[in-house]
Formats: structure tokens, C-alpha cells, sequence
């Protein structure tokens, strides 16, 4: 039986730790009770050898369908319930001649999901998922692993055949082809790949019409941070002045305030260019201690474990909250759209990512790579026809399909002008809905395709004046590549040691925040850690980015 990620065994005692342990358990036991354990295994098909006549130009000639599992962007659920409904995915399997079966995870359970799809063996002939192995919402072990564990196939003569068009845009770009693969030239996945201008999408944002009312200057420090957060409270009746998402195991004010003290959520680069894991760091206790603070004087939402998309949406457009860390059009776009008729003065502004002292440049913050690993796609060894899957992915990669992706469907979503995509009316000057919520189902906000320089989601001055502001960082330099690739060997070790410390990590940092576990105990909770494993996880990363400059 091909070798699975997870087995049923292990899932049930990975889910034993965390703040969503309950609901996870029944999801976990429900799974692994199905069946009579007896799999087939998955091997990868003769695409060389069994070539099929689908043609050269789209729509191909498919006489079978595919299918995909990947995440349903959130906008677009407002509408349709899955892809294929939308007009995006209409089109494309008009365009591709390809018709598609979108398997699409809850919102808030994709990588529990994702684990009981693996073990169950029951894969989909395409996943839009991160492979990285980098984070506990990727593949444990990262593609090299994936790929020795018959989950998903090598692409190099898949791509080479049957992907023209993602060859030549890699064949044009080095330094993106460098990143897209594993350190033994492996090709995993058809990739997202971002535009220049769209790196930094994420950061600090704070109410600018709350500031204006109460005569203070956005926060740029902890100690501003601390006063605005406090007046928040007490003057504008906020019950929890700053909120963040916390779901999956990801505590989305990443390295905003973190950052502060000079290290990380999570695996960063110090100053003389190692690899260090910041939850361990003398001056993470610093933060935590901090955000203790903050929780008991009820400045930091009271509620942080348990606040989704959707809570935290309640909480800014109801004033319960006046600062968070989020997306520029996503969430700060989002927020402002929906109250501009209900609260003309309603203003989000970006604020710098905070400092411990006045006039630093903040050590870390949000910035991406070219290559997005998250968005993209692997093809699994159960595809039956991956040179057909090979072909339909590719389309994203050409002229066509690049439109298509990135603004919809000419004539409905977008015109050209002098050359130019624009969007219609029906997308930025919609009565009913956002840009945002639009664009979400006439095209593809995130996925396996490269963003176009042209494409501009931005509809306040404020979003744009945010980029600049949030774009003033450090992170650059102190930002761990997510597209390290370790051996077979390492691999094995990083994928226990990630969960075992993701897990012990993340219980004890709310622990630490709500008050349960003592900050005296900080000595001990880095000692298990480092009895996990992180230090052998530091030597494997540094070994993989050493590998990879040398690529």
C-alpha cells in the first residue's frame, strides 16, 4: 500500500492537543471508521507510453472530466456553493473543453480535511494545497516526501510534454524556477506566481476615523499601541480593541507586534543570515508577556482562540473591534466597502508594523515570494490522465487563460481599452457588491497562474497608501523562503518534529496569553520544545537554504 502521510492512529493522537480538539476528534474518528481498511494502492500512470489525442489547441478533445480539490475563495461562497457554478468556472471549462468535479474543504478545517484525504487514499486527480512542509497547514516532510510517498508525481517530463506554456515562463525566469522546484530538480507543482506590485498584501490596520475622534496619531510604537488600544476600550466602548483570526493553528497577526522584539511566529533568518525558530528566543517571552497584558486589561480579544473570517468580520463592522492585522483588499477593502452607506465615516489606515522604540525600521513584517506555494497545484498519482490534467492547468499559463484568471470574461467582467483590461461597471461600481466579492467568482483571486501587473483590486486611496506603509520593513531580509526543499532523511525528521511542536507550541501560547501557564514556566516550555526536536528542524532548514542559494 503506497505509504500515506498520516495514518488513522496518528491523526487521533495529533488532534489531541489544541484549542479545537473536540470538535477535530469526532471529524478524525468519523473518517478512520470508514471502510474496511483494505486499500489499493496508487501507482503513477504510463502518461509517456499511453498518450491520449486531446489535441494541441482548446478546447481540447476530453471525453472525460477531472478532479480537483482546492478551497472555494470566500467571496465567492456568498454566491455559489462551488466553482463549477460560477461564471469563472463556466468559462474555463468552455474554454479548456474540460469539465471539472471541485472538491472543496470547509473554510475551517482545510488542513484536517487535507490530512483525512491523504490517509483515506482516496485522492482527487489535482490539489491546490502548500507542499512546502513548512508550516502545520502544509505536507509534513514537503514535496520530496510527497513525492516518495506516492501521493503526488515528479512533473519534469509532465511539464516538459504536455505544459508549454508554464515551460516557457520558466525557461524566461531563473530565479522562479529555482524556487519551483526540490534541490534535486524535481518540478511538484503548476505554480501561483505573483506580480512585483503584489508582494505585500497583509499588515496592521487600524481605525483612522476612532484616531481622528480622539485626537491620537496612528500607533507606531508598543507604547502608542498601548495607549490608542486603551482609549479604544474606554472611550469608544470597544470590547475587544484589537482582534486577529486564529484558526487552523495559525495566528494570522503573524510577526506584527511579534516583530517588535526582534523575532518570529515562526521559522525566520537573524541578522547574520541563520536560521532561527523565534518561538524559542529569549524575547518571544517578551511578546507573550506583553499580550498577557493585553488580554487581562482586555485590550486583546478576550475570544482570540475561537475568531474566524466571519467573527472577526462581525466584530469590525459592529465597533466591537478598532485595530486588527489582515488584507489589503480582502479585509481592509472588504470592511470599508460594506460600510461606506451604513457609517460614511467608517476609515481603515494602515499602520507601520510596531517598534519597541520610535524611528526603527520594524525587523520583519509581511512580504512574499515571487512563487506562492499555498495556491498551487500538484498533480496526485491517481490521475488516470495527467497529461489531460497537465493541459487544463496549463491553459492558466497562456495568453487566454491569463485573462480569464486574472480579470473574468471580456465584455462582462472586463473591456479592453487601449490595450488595457478594465473592469466594467458590473465589477467596480456594482450597487449590490464589493469589488472584491465580484472579481471572486468572474475570475480566480488565488491559484496555479501568474498574477497580472495589470490587475489592480485596490478601490480606496487608503489600500495603496498601506502597501507603502507596510512595505517599509526589514522582512525581506529575515523572511525563511517557504519553498526550502530537505532530502528523503530530513524530511522524515521535520515532519514528525513540525507536528509534534506545532502542537505543544500552540497549546502552550494560549496558555501563556489567557493566563493559565505561568510566564516562570517559559524556561520549561523552551525546554520541551528543543526535547521535540526544533534544534535538529533549525539545522535541517539552515542545511535546505544553503542548498538552495547553491541551486
Amino acid at each position: 500500500m503506497v505509504q500515506r502521510l498520516l495514518s488513522c492512529k496518528s491523526l487521533v493522537k495529533r488532534f489531541k492537543i489544541g484549542v479545537s480538539a473536540v470538535l477535530l476528534m469526532s471529524l478524525v474518528l468519523a473518517g478512520c471508521s470508514q471502510g474496511d481498511g483494505k486499500k489499493t494502492e496508487a501507482k503513477p500512470q504510463e502518461y509517456n507510453s499511453a498518450a491520449s489525442d486531446l489535441g494541441t489547441t482548446y478546447p481540447l478533445k476530453a471525453n472525460k472530466g477531472i478532479t480537483s480539490w482546492e478551497s472555494l475563495n470566500n467571496n465567492a461562497v456568498t454566491f455559489f456553493p462551488n466553482l463549477a457554478d460560477t461564471p469563472f468556472g463556466k468559462t474555463l471549462a468552455e474554454k479548456t473543453g474540460v469539465n471539472v468535479k471541485y472538491i472543496h474543504p470547509n473554510d475551517q478545517q482545510t488542513k484536517e480535511q487535507f490530512n483525512l484525504m491523504i490517509a483515506s487514499d482516496e485522492l482527487p486527480d489535482t490539489i491546490e494545497y502548500d507542499w512546502t512542509g513548512r508550516s502545520a497547514g502544509s505536507y509534513p516532510g514537503g514535496p520530496q516526501k510527497a513525492i516518495k510517498d506516492g501521493v503526488i508525481l515528479e512533473l519534469n517530463d509532465i511539464i516538459d510534454q504536455y505544459a508549454p506554456n508554464l515551460k516557457k515562463k520558466l525557461e524566461a525566469d531563473k530565479e522562479l524556477d529555482k524556487m519551483v522546484k526540490t534541490d534535486s530538480g524535481k518540478y511538484y507543482v503548476f505554480p501561483m506566481i505573483r506580480n512585483p506590485s503584489g508582494l505585500v498584501f497583509r499588515g496592521p490596520m487600524i481605525r483612522k476615523d476612532w484616531l481622528d475622534e480622539l485626537n491620537l496619531p496612528v500607533p507606531t510604537t508598543i507604547d502608542e499601541w498601548a495607549t490608542t488600544l486603551k482609549a479604544f476600550k474606554e472611550k469608544k466602548g470597544a470590547t475587544a480593541p484589537l482582534s486577529v483570526t486564529y484558526t487552523g493553528g495559525n495566528f494570522e497577526i503573524r510577526d506584527a507586534f511579534i516583530g517588535a522584539f526582534h523575532t518570529s511566529n515562526n521559522f525566520y533568518i537573524d541578522d547574520e543570515g541563520k536560521v532561527r525558530y523565534g518561538p524559542v528566543d529569549p524575547q518571544y517571552k517578551d511578546f507573550l508577556t506583553l499580550f498577557r497584558k493585553w488580554f487581562a486589561e482586555g485590550l486583546f480579544d478576550k475570544d482570540f482562540a475561537l475568531t474566524d473570517s466571519k467573527a472577526l468580520d462581525n466584530k469590525i463592522l459592529t465597533g466591537q473591534t478598532g485595530a486588527t492585522v489582515n488584507l489589503l483588499s480582502g479585509g481592509m477593502g472588504k470592511w470599508m466597502d460594506a460600510m461606506k452607506k451604513q457609517d460614511p465615516k467608517f476609515e481603515l489606515v494602515g499602520a507601520p508594523y510596531p517598534t519597541l522604540n520610535k524611528g526603527e525600521v520594524p525587523f520583519t513584517g509581511q512580504r512574499d515570494f515571487k512563487y506562492n506555494p499555498g495556491p498551487s497545484k500538484a498533480i496526485t498519482t491517481a490521475a488516470k490522465n495527467p497529461e489531460l490534467v497537465a493541459k487544463w492547468l496549463d491553459y492558466a499559463y497562456s495568453d487566454e487563460g491569463a485573462l480569464l484568471f486574472n480579470f473574468g470574461i471580456e465584455g462582462e467582467s472586463y473591456t479592453m481599452e487601449n490595450r488595457t483590461p478594465e473592469y466594467t461597471d458590473l465589477i467596480k461600481n456594482n450597487e449590490k457588491y464589493s469589488l472584491q466579492q465580484m472579481v471572486s467568482i468572474y475570475s480566480k483571486p488565488n491559484g496555479p497562474y501568474e498574477a497580472d501587473e495589470r490587475r489592480n483590486w485596490n478601490t480606496f486611496p487608503q489600500q495603496d497608501e498601506a502597501v507603502k506603509i507596510w512595505s517599509n520593513t526589514e522582512a525581506e531580509k529575515h523572511t525563511l523562503p517557504a519553498f526550502l526543499t530537505p532530502t528523503d532523511a530530513e524530511s522524515k525528521e521535520l515532519g514528525k518534529i513540525l507536528t509534534d511542536v506545532t502542537n505543544y507550541k500552540e497549546e502552550m501560547f494560549v496558555k501563556f496569553i489567557v493566563g493559565k501557564e505561568p510566564m516562570e514556566n517559559f524556561d520549561q516550555y523552551v525546554s520541551q520544545i528543543k526535547k521535540l526536536g526544533i534544534d535538529r528542524a533549525v539545522e535541517i532548514y539552515q542545511s535546505a537554504m544553503d542548498r538552495y542559494n547553491k541551486r
